[in-house]
């Protein structure tokens, strides 16, 4: 949750070196990360390993918090399944007293993707705007954008063009937590019909992200137009880094 702010363990610094490694060739354009201190070590530590970007700078935004669990926080999970069942409810659905529903969680994660799609129509608009300035697509060096998972999920991937190398607009890193992301991802599915592979289940779907679990997401704004964004998931939780 939000209300206990620990740092992370032993363990998961060496997870998110284990992910900064697996990231390591990517070039980012921006990193936001959620400001509750696990969520900002991990960026940092992922940034740590980047052979682009280690001076970027970190965004910190509350909207990428954890979902708030109310009474429910610093508490074993247990106590959380045993506060539904006593309510006649499921986890994750339930909201403990003082905590988050889903809901709001959904509408953080909403006004977040927003402001990314907003951000990222400004970049593409300032870009053209410069005299001269060569096209997005116009031969930039492959380098910039190299994803580790090419291999097996290629189909979605950014392609070369007319022999020239695509160029992203901006490439996010995103930096948050396991329920928050789960709640997203399903704002991206059933609002936004975001096109999943193909050989992904039900269950996967619904788990929550393994810590430094990678998903990986292209978004196609036709036009400029924020209300209808075009959304692949190229990779969800994936965690062959650990």
């Amino acid at each position: 949750g939000q209300g206990v702010d620990e740092p992370l363990s032993a363990t998961g610094f060496r997870q998110a070196d284990a992910a900064g490694l697996f990231l390591s060739n990517v070039k980012f354009t921006h990193v936001f990360s959620s400001d509750l201190l696990r969520a900002k070590q991990t960026a940092a530590a992922i940034l740590g390993k980047n052979r682009f970007c280690k001076d970027l700078e970190i965004k910190y935004d509350a909207r990428l918090r954890e979902r708030k669990y109310g009474v429910a926080e610093g508490r074993p999970l247990a106590d959380l399944k045993a506060m539904a069942k006593d309510a006649g409810e499921q986890c994750p659905s339930f909201t403990p007293s003082g905590g988050e529903t889903l809901d709001e969680v959904r509408e953080r994660a909403r006004d977040f993707f927003k402001f990314l799609c907003q951000l990222a129509v400004e970049l593409e608009q300032k870009e053209h705007g410069k005299p001269g300035a060569p096209g997005r697509s116009s031969g930039t060096s492959g380098e910039q954008f190299v994803f580790p998972w090419t291999n097996h999920c290629s189909e979605a991937e950014p392609s070369s063009e007319g022999g020239s190398s695509m160029v992203l607009d901006a490439n996010i890193l995103v930096v948050s937590h396991g329920a928050y992301m789960r709640n997203w991802i399903g704002y991206f599915v059933s609002d936004l019909n975001c096109t999943l592979p193909a050989d992904l289940t039900k269950s996967q779907l619904s788990s929550v992200s393994p810590n430094t679990g990678v998903s990986h997401f292209i978004i196609k704004l036709g036009n400029g137009n924020l209300s209808n964004p075009e959304i692949t998931c190229v990779c969800l939780n994936q965690d062959s880094h650990l």
